[in-house]
């Protein structure tokens, strides 16, 4: 796991001792030199975080970096990878230093107001994109950059989308990549905290990646991601990692309609409570918990009864 310490901010032009990028100056040397230079400090995929910001550098993908691997790199192109390389080193996420991150093939614009968009909510989103039903309403809780309610919004282009977001910036991001991905017309943005801002309003299905991890046991949570993405997106309140599932829960009879989904990500310290308060509530059945991809308890899905 990346150090979330800070470390010394490194400067000169050599592959060796503590310098970010490499004495050669073809992009291969560079490359390997800044590769070099992460692995020694400890960052998670120090080659794949090397190729992302040197492409952003040269405006290269993966591809045509590998292509132009003997392309020289001029000072200017040495100085902007020798800055990005050096953040990276003192373990601020990559997304944040390119700007924007994939989520299912949409580039989105991310900062540390937002988190950066995770495979495994990529598999959340897929989750809703089968369940919604042709032409329903679903609400996406605590939006962030957008992602999951801008995936739906494309691959689904019957459905209209309600999202809510507590934090103004984080909400203006996401206002933004909607507009980006032209799905904006059709996705209402709603400033608040979970079902306050949508009043009456009911839906087809609700979906959310809500904080859930207890600031006091931060159980799996690598130190870079807790140096720098917002606090406000990853932290319940203390000692109670379920709060802000019972926060959902609330509202979930009065907003779900009949035969409706819950779907929402959880993780280590939270899936089993957060299960069982699901399954405490006797408006819902098909109460289920999915492992994602590498087998961690992620998913909640519930049904609400006919």
């Amino acid at each position: 796991m990346p150090p979330s310490e800070p470390r010394p901010q490194p400067s000169g032009d050599h592959s060796t001792g503590d310098q970010p990028a490499g004495g050669g100056h073809t992009v291969l040397s560079v490359l390997r030199g800044a590769e070099d230079w992460l692995t020694r400090r400890g960052i998670d995929a120090p080659k794949r975080s090397a190729e992302l910001l040197l492409g952003r550098v040269l405006g290269l993908d993966r591809l045509s970096l590998y292509l132009a691997h003997d392309r020289p790199l001029d000072e200017s192109e040495r100085a902007q990878l020798r800055a990005l390389v050096a953040r990276r080193g003192n373990g601020e996420p990559v997304a944040y230093l390119l700007g924007s991150w994939s989520f299912r093939g949409l580039e989105l614009e991310v900062s540390p107001a937002v988190l950066v968009p995770r495979p495994e909510t990529e598999e959340l989103a897929g989750l809703a994109i089968e369940r919604a039903p042709q032409g329903g309403m679903v609400v996406d809780l605590g939006t962030g950059s957008g992602a999951i309610a801008i995936a739906l919004a494309v691959e689904r282009p019957d459905l209209q989308l309600v999202a809510v977001e507590l934090s103004k910036n984080a909400l203006a991001i996401a206002m933004a990549n909607a507009a980006r991905h032209g799905v904006a017309a059709r996705i209402g943005f709603r400033l608040g905290s979970w079902w306050e801002p949508v009043g009456e309003q009911t839906f087809d299905l609700v979906v959310s990646n809500p904080p859930y991890i207890d600031p006091g046991q931060p159980t799996g949570l690598a130190p870079d991601v807790r140096a720098h993405e917002p606090p406000l997106a990853l932290f319940t309140a203390a000692g109670d990692p379920v709060s802000c599932y019972r926060a959902i829960v609330a509202g979930l009879e009065a907003h779900l309609r009949p035969g409706g989904w819950l779907l929402a990500e959880t993780g280590l310290g939270a899936s089993a409570a957060a299960l069982a308060l699901l399954q405490q509530q006797p408006f819902l059945q098909a109460v289920e918990l999915r492992a994602d991809f590498a087998g961690i308890d992620r998913y909640l899905l519930a049904q609400r009864r006919a």
